[in-house]
């Protein structure tokens, strides 16, 4: 049964709020969510000119309404995300509402309620418009149903109900992993032409197809994941479903808008310098940054192998730490940490309305008694580790790909060519220098966080509009590469809980956890967001 829907606080209002009208708008859509249909009607105006619209057609009357709704199977379970309320006069106001389903996506509903003559709400005129299912090419480059089956391996006498399941869930697989009998496209149409069907899977999609996950389809990336900003100049932008014009993050830009969407349960994705926890902060997923080396990365395209991790997207924390206990040794997992760690560097890199939405949740989360009050901890000069670990990136990321951009000129966008661009002027000495600073920086914050838990913003700022300043967007990613960048120098696994929201955009918090605590961060990250409601 659902939790019912309290009076809600209307996030706009023109004119004087009538009495009982929001009470009716809650009462309607506990009705809805219990698919109460006496109440439904009695909530729709009788007579012949109430209107409801679709996506299938216009229903004109009560009678034909309330037909539909006696055929239909249910409802779609869903919260609501922002209510809109424009006052016409004292018994007629218009209502539009931003849902977000279950299952993933957002809706859109349009209602004109009025007062009638025994004094209660009723709506006269609604339309509803159900969260998009097209198949985008800006978000898939190859759908099936499924693109590849299950294939769950017999768990054998010895397992137990502990056993990993994904039975039932699809997975959407970034353009990087060898699929067998499948190309890798690496969102770049000129490498995709050259490029060759796969012999063998790779073992980070073998892992979720054997616990019962089937593959819905290769999605999107940024072009060879060079990117955390979420654009393609070849296939189009992906949708952002929380904040709509804005970008949806990356480089794992397909799979977080296919989950986003509900097209799809599990993003398969990887992480180098951020692109699973940028996304999934500017959408309000769950996204997983693995502990460095602890899946098999064989089958994968590389970046920059020095901090190349696998990672997944999901709505869900069950989800996501179901995906992750399907992929990691379970021998290698160490216990969640009770101690937490923040950094005024890292607060102080982030935008200003970031610093205070992530200060006050967790001011909130040690009064609940959730958060054992963090030490301040020094993680030395974000500027001078992201100057670290851009050149050792750049390095490898010219020594895995070089080749190929040398030989395509013209082939890539702008900003992607720009990277690869600085990354050929990497020197051999200005690479063993930032080795050796590298392997300092790891020791240093291994003693400083000393077994801590590391808590930040996932980015520094929601999700930028599409067509913001690109100068606007560079500062962005500077400052948000300075924060993500401290767990790839580490090794260490990251994780993305969608806790926050600022003006309704959604904002991750980020807990950074000790290697192979990849299973212990999703249990605490669920235990704060648990508590998510009461705020």
């Amino acid at each position: 049964m659902p939790e019912p829907l309290a009076v809600p606080t209307p996030t706009t209002l023109t004119g004087e709020l009538p009495a009982g009208l929001l009470a009716a708008f809650a009462g309607y859509e506990n009705a809805l969510a219990t698919n109460d249909l006496a109440a439904l009607d009695a909530y729709f105006a009788p007579g012949r000119h109430t209107l409801r619209g679709d996506a299938a057609g216009l229903l004109v009357g009560h009678d034909a309404i309330s037909g539909f709704r006696g055929a239909r199977s249910g409802t779609v379970a869903r919260g609501i995300r922002a209510l809109h309320v424009r006052v016409i006069d004292p018994g007629h106001a218009l209502i539009v509402s931003v849902n977000a389903p279950d299952a993933g996506g957002a809706g859109l509903v349009t209602q004109l309620w009025a007062l009638s003559d025994t004094g209660t709400w009723q709506v006269e005129v609604a339309q509803v418009a159900a969260p998009p299912a097209a198949i985008s090419p800006s978000v898939w480059r190859l759908v099936g149903n499924p693109l590849v089956a299950a294939e769950p391996a017999d768990p054998g006498p010895a397992a137990g109900a502990g056993t990993p399941s994904l039975l039932g869930e699809t997975i959407a697989v970034k353009d990087l992993y060898d699929l067998a009998g499948f190309t890798v496209g690496a969102g770049n149409p000129a490498y995709l032409r050259e490029a060759r069907p796969a012999t063998e899977t790779a073992p980070a999609v073998a892992a979720l197809l054997g616990a019962g996950a089937s593959v819905r389809g290769i999605a999107q990336t940024d072009e060879f994941a060079y990117s955390i900003a979420g654009d393609n100049p070849h296939y189009g932008t992906p949708p952002n479903v929380r904040v709509p014009g804005a970008l949806p993050g990356g480089s794992s830009s397909g799979p977080a808008a296919a989950v986003a969407l509900g097209q799809a349960s599990i993003g398969l994705a990887t992480d180098t310098a951020g692109s699973i926890r940028v996304p999934a902060s500017y959408q309000g997923l769950w996204g997983l940054r693995s502990t460095h080396g602890a899946v098999d990365r064989t089958g994968l395209l590389p970046l920059a192998p020095s901090f190349d991790t696998v990672g997944w997207l999901t709505r869900t924390p069950g989800v996501l730490r179901a995906a992750a206990a399907a992929s990691v040794d379970p021998a290698t997992q160490v216990a969640a940490p009770t101690r937490f760690a923040v950094s005024t560097a890292l607060i102080f890199a982030a935008d200003d309305d970031v610093q205070a939405a992530f200060v006050d949740g967790l001011d909130t989360l040690t009064r609940a008694g959730l958060l054992a009050p963090p030490d301040l901890v020094d993680v030395g000069d974000l500027a001078e580790a992201l100057a670290i670990f851009r050149t050792v990136q750049a390095a490898e990321a010219w020594r895995a790909n070089g080749a190929w951009v040398r030989e395509h000129p013209g082939a890539l966008g702008a900003a992607v060519a720009s990277r690869f661009e600085a990354a050929a002027a990497v020197t051999a000495e200005e690479e063993a220098a930032a080795r050796r600073a590298l392997a300092a920086a790891r020791t240093r914050l291994d003693a400083v966080l000393d077994g801590r838990i590391l808590l930040l913003p996932s980015a520094s700022s929601t999700a930028p509009p599409r067509h913001a300043n690109p100068a606007a967007i560079d500062a962005t990613r500077a400052a948000t590469l300075s924060m993500t960048c401290l767990a790839g120098i580490g090794g260490y696994p990251a994780l993305s809980v969608p806790l926050f929201e600022i003006g309704g955009a959604p904002l991750g918090l980020c807990l950074v956890g000790p290697r192979h605590s990849d299973l212990a961060l999703i249990d605490v990250g669920a235990t704060f967001a648990g508590h998510r409601t009461n705020w």
